[in-house]
């Protein structure tokens, strides 16, 4: 059993502001992160530039990015700038800085992990991130509840978050090859196969945390991993996408898009799970142990505390002076 962070390598993926929160918990643990990112946004900022310039859609990686500078925290200047997003009512108007720095860097280098990296530099980011494919892609979903009893497939990651269905199944393609697989990034492949802890999750189930088994490289490489895997489940269902869920039930959908995962550890808040000896039975189908724990934000019962999760995962890790009882 670990006793110690020094030295821990830790790879979280995921996306939005599920992965802000892991990252930001994280960097509490070891200063050794990477973030794998997904790539399927097409609202907002990130939409528009992907449309407009064909490009990564850059506003969960320049959320990822904020994280490891430590935004919440005050951060360095440039983080607070990466984080602006302007007003008015022009071209400009909905865009964060980040994300047009990042589109220009894209452009300029013609290597998204090149422009990460630079990033990274400069705004005094920790650890690293990575987006989980160098290829923007798409997600589908099979859904139920819209029409008649009949499953319905829609497209796009913005409608699967929003749709008024119950998401079934997602799949995920490539909109330039849609007759070949999604090819993952290989510095994220290499980076979860050389971790020593792995978090997948919190965030919006189907569109931010199973993506990442949907893009076979990367799915093999999370099933051979010998790093420590552990989910982070969310506090709330979320309108549209698990409306409904009960906490066992995301790991049964995990399952049912991963049937070879196996997971070390589930973090659920206590008190957003009714039925602890459910989701006890469930972790262990999956061969792991489900740890139960106060980690929402006072006030904010929707959103993680970091320092809570950070105790947490230490906790899960088996490292010293966890706090967790």
């Amino acid at each position: 059993m670990t006793t110690s962070a020094q030295g821990l390598r830790a790879v979280a993926l995921g996306g939005g502001h599920g992965l802000h929160t892991t990252l930001t918990a994280l960097r509490r643990v070891t200063p050794d992160v990477t973030a794998v990112v997904t790539v399927a946004d097409d609202g907002g900022s990130s939409g528009r530039l992907r449309r407009e310039l064909g490009l990564l859609p850059p506003g969960d990686l320049r959320q990822a990015l904020a994280a490891l500078a430590g935004a919440e925290d005050g951060g360095t200047f440039w983080a607070e700038v990466f984080q602006h997003r302007f007003g008015g009512n022009g071209a400009l108007a909905g865009h964060a800085v980040g994300n047009l720095l990042l589109a220009g860097l894209f452009e300029v280098l013609g290597d998204p992990v090149a422009a990460l990296d630079e990033a990274r530099r400069l705004i005094g980011a920790s650890g690293r991130v990575l987006p989980m494919s160098a290829e923007p892609l798409e997600i589908e979903a099979e859904v139920t509840g819209l029409e008649n009893g009949e499953v319905s497939r829609i497209r796009g990651q913005v409608a699967v978050a929003s749709t008024p269905g119950q998401v079934r199944r997602i799949t995920l393609r490539n909109p330039g090859r849609p007759d070949e697989p999604p090819v993952a990034c290989q510095e994220a492949v290499d980076a979860v196969l050389s971790a020593d802890v792995v978090l997948l999750g919190p965030g919006s189930w189907f569109t931010s945390v199973l993506p990442h088994l949907l893009v076979p490289e990367l799915h093999d490489a999370l099933v051979r991993t010998t790093a420590t895997k552990v989910v982070v489940l969310n506090l709330v269902p979320q309108p549209g996408e698990t409306a409904g869920f009960s906490p066992e039930r995301h790991l049964d959908v995990l399952f049912e898009h991963a049937p070879r995962l196996r997971v070390d550890a589930v973090i659920a808040d206590r008190g957003s799970v009714p039925t602890p000896a459910r989701l006890h039975r469930a972790a262990a189908g999956l061969g792991g142990r489900a740890h139960l724990a106060d980690v929402a934000a006072v006030g904010v019962p929707e959103r993680h505390d970091p320092d809570a999760l950070a105790r947490c995962v230490r906790e899960a890790l088996g490292l010293a002076g966890s706090g967790i009882g």
